[in-house]
């Protein structure tokens, strides 16, 4: 039998935000899409072409480059940002969508569009 109104998972839920932010942000080449994801003990950021539906380029707290001074994760978050800026910066890439994947705009997210931001990206 089949359950009509079945609790859904949180991911399920999470997927379902982010299709529909999907539909309003679209990477270029010009301006491609930094998509942020975030574990439980690690955060993501990469930057993806829609049009050719590539990714160009990604960073994690675990990446050699992203040195984070203190703040816990919420700290690591903002060195992720900085990290991924300086390398699209030195890639020619100068402004960016963001896009939160489904997440609130709060805490580790937000941390990574501000260091992005303070690296030199402009959303």
């Amino acid at each position: 039998m089949r359950r009509i109104h079945a609790p859904k998972t949180r991911a399920e839920q999470r997927y379902r935000r982010h299709l529909r932010v999907r539909k309003k942000v679209q990477g270029t080449a010009d301006r491609p899409r930094l998509v942020v994801f975030r574990s439980l003990k690690y955060m993501y950021a990469q930057l993806v072409d829609d049009t050719r539906g590539v990714t160009l380029m990604g960073v994690s707290d675990r990446s050699e480059s992203v040195v984070a001074k203190d703040g816990g994760k919420v700290g690591r978050a903002k060195a992720v940002g900085e990290a991924l800026a300086t390398k699209a910066k030195a890639a020619g890439i100068s402004s960016v969508v963001f896009d939160r994947a489904g997440y609130r705009y709060h805490g580790r997210v937000q941390a990574v569009a501000d260091g992005a931001r303070a690296g030199g990206l402009e959303f």
